[in-house]
């Protein structure tokens, strides 16, 4: 969006030693649960999983889903059914949304509970493995799931580091694991999509550039909500730099000798998206649309 073509790098090494830690402890559990950001569910899926999943029975959650829009979200939610997933769209912080997490993993094993049940394990409990990137809401997820606080959350990449076994009900417990991200984004598009949701730090991009690539994304997706918000024509062939030029001499932001104040009107895009001002919006559009 920002016209920068260069693969962003960002691999804190706390990731590297939450990797291994993946790594270690999957042969423990029957099941991943996959967290990924209801408004971006393509970008905020960490690529390497598929490797690390070894054909685990997968349940993908889209997290955050009262800041998405409901109608994109269901369709995200149809196609990756269609590529045989478990799929709960929910607010992570709703136990009545959540309340069908249980049961769906229960059924999506429940060929292997019943040879437990014949083998006379009928009291095994089912283990899980919690992953997803920082910031994804897992943590909000899992402390919503068990009915009090068991996992660390933060407003921040990075914030569970530590290995934690958390009891979800009777049946079940889960392993939650830090927030990890892969080495290096090859689309530059993913990269400022994590950065716009704070999966990563905004900092590693120029904000401007950022907010440049938002603006046209919204054009191109929300029309309505940049005329509403911004009161300019959401023309998405526009450069991103050029409505973020006109959303600023609307706002009035100037500085000395009448120059439009582009970093103002950046930060001020950037937070009215975090704070919801903009309403639902989700940044991507599932593929079975493309």
């Amino acid at each position: 969006m920002s016209g920068n073509a260069s693969p962003i790098q960002w691999y804190p090494g706390h990731m590297a030693k939450a990797r291994r830690m993946m790594q270690e402890n999957l042969a423990m559990v029957d099941v991943l649960c996959e967290i990924l950001d209801a408004r971006i569910p393509h970008a905020s899926r960490n690529p390497d999983i598929e490797e690390l999943a070894a054909g685990k029975p997968r349940v993908i959650v889209l997290g955050r889903a009262d800041l998405a829009e409901p109608k994109r979200t269901e369709e995200w939610k149809r196609w990756y059914e269609e590529q045989g997933y478990a799929v709960l769209a929910c607010d992570a912080r709703s136990r009545r949304e959540i309340a069908g997490f249980s049961p769906m993993v229960r059924k999506l094993l429940e060929d292997r509970i019943e040879q437990w049940k014949q083998k006379g394990q009928s009291g095994r409990k089912v283990r899980m493995m919690a992953v997803g990137i920082p910031n994804v809401g897992k943590s909000t997820f899992i402390n919503t799931l068990a009915g009090r606080k068991a996992a660390v959350a933060g407003d921040k990449p990075g914030v569970t580091r530590g290995k934690q076994w958390i009891s979800v009900d009777a049946g079940m417990e889960l392993l939650d694991t830090p927030g990890i991200l892969w080495p290096k984004f090859e689309d530059p598009e993913v990269g400022e999509l994590l950065a716009v949701t704070n999966a990563i730090k905004a900092e590693i991009l120029d904000r401007e550039a950022l907010a440049a690539g938002l603006m046209q994304r919204l054009c191109r997706l929300y029309p309505e909500a940049v005329v509403s918000r911004y009161k300019i024509e959401a023309d998405p062939e526009k450069p991103g730099y050029e409505l973020l030029e006109e959303a600023a001499r609307k706002r009035g932001f100037l500085v000395a000798g009448g120059e439009v104040d582009c970093e103002r009107m950046a930060n001020t895009l950037l937070n009215e998206y975090h704070s919801g001002k903009l309403g639902r919006l989700t940044l991507e559009t599932a593929p079975l649309l493309r």
